[in-house]
């Protein structure tokens, strides 16, 4: 039977107009995907303590229930921990404000003796600028609420969606298997358990990076003296998921009320070099060495996967669609035509590491074939 081959230009016509429904469906469906995304992951994470209580002769269902309970029981200490931080936090905010004003007073007294006809600055201008921005966008509040509400009942809805993606994972996997027919098993089994590797080695390392930079967070402000580094540091730590962008905005926020808090600015200077120094570790050292020999992407798809994904799904694409793309990644490097995709998405460090072993297994064949034909050589010449 004859094929038609389309001309290159009709062709990228078709797969434009593809990836455009497919980011309107994406867009549209927010609220069924995000969750049922987030509830893959955190089931693909779990599944191997659930597969170990299934060897332990405990029933399917009790062992997905235990699972379930020990995650959700973590993720509510994580966020007690943070309700009791944000207590202590709240007591201060008083202290706070008339800092900000005693500080706005300095900088009114710096203008009006270098800036003749300068408007000083007040605080009350201040409130009536944010008093008016909130009155100017009462819609956006609003949509931002309805916003919670349905956060809300995501977080009621994933945990039925971990219970079931648990339960039935073997019927899942043998759904996939079929669909793909009997003479792709053997791919689609080896993509099936690169996508696991890939899932359960990004969420680990990142958990293990953001403990380490929690740990380092918290004793760097503790060593300038600066109160509630622990919720800082955790913080900061935790804001590490989103790449580029949440480390700045982690490290923002200590340096800022350091600037309010302390009498000199050499405060918020140290700890702007304290999260730059650890920054750097973390870039270079544990980052690399921990989560991304397994989950390697370039800066310049990661980076434009934190813009499509705050596009279309704002905050929680921005943290899914870095997994998402190493996935991704996984299943173009499998699939016949679509290497070149894979290749694009992955890190150059380790493209050139696998080709430097790809060289010196050249070289080393070559060198055996070399000393084969001398020997053989030899053998004749004898």
């Amino acid at each position: 039977m004859n094929t038609v081959k389309l001309p290159a230009y009709l062709r990228l016509v078709l797969i434009l107009l593809g990836v455009f429904i497919t980011l309107i469906i994406m867009m549209e469906a927010k609220a069924v995907l995000v969750p049922l995304l987030v509830s893959g992951l955190l089931a693909v994470l779990v599944s191997p303590f659930t597969s170990w209580l299934e060897r332990k002769k405990v029933p399917s269902v009790l062992a997905v229930g235990i699972s379930v309970v020990a995650l959700l029981s973590f993720i509510t200490g994580l966020l007690f921990f943070f309700y009791n931080q944000l207590l202590g936090f709240a007591q201060d905010i008083h202290l706070l404000e008339r800092r900000a004003s005693e500080l706005i007073n300095e900088i009114n007294i710096l203008i009006e003796a270098n800036f003749e006809g300068a408007v000083p600055i007040s605080m009350s201008q201040i409130k009536d600028v944010a008093f008016e921005y909130l009155s100017e966008n009462i819609l956006s509040l609003t949509q931002g609420i309805m916003a919670t509400a349905a956060t809300i009942t995501m977080l009621f809805i994933i945990p039925i969606y971990i219970f079931l993606f648990l339960y039935y994972r073997r019927f899942l996997v043998t759904f996939v298997l079929r669909a793909f027919g009997e003479k792709n098993n053997e791919k689609v089994s080896r993509i099936i358990h690169n996508v696991q590797l890939v899932v359960k080695n990004y969420i680990t390392g990142m958990f293990i990076v953001i403990v380490i930079l929690a740990v380092l967070n918290t004793a760097m402000l503790l060593s300038f003296d600066i109160q509630h580094a622990l919720l800082f540091g955790v913080f900061a730590a935790l804001l590490n998921i989103i790449p580029f962008l949440g480390p700045f905005i982690g490290s923002a926020l200590p340096i800022f009320y350091a600037l309010l808090t302390k009498d000199t600015l050499w405060y918020p200077f140290g700890v702007f070099l304290g999260f730059y120094v650890i920054q750097l570790f973390e870039s270079n050292l544990f980052t690399p060495r921990i989560v991304g020999g397994k989950v390697s992407m370039n800066p310049l798809m990661t980076i434009i996967a934190l813009f499509i994904g705050n596009f279309i799904w704002g905050l929680a694409g921005m943290i899914l669609f870095i997994p998402g793309i190493a996935i991704l990644k996984v299943i173009l490097d499998e699939i016949p035509g679509m290497e070149p995709y894979g290749f694009l998405l992955g890190s150059a460090s380790k493209r050139k590491q696998k080709e430097s072993i790809k060289i010196k297994k050249d070289r080393s064949l070559r060198e055996k074939l070399s000393d084969f034909r001398i020997s053989l050589f030899r053998k004749r010449k004898s």
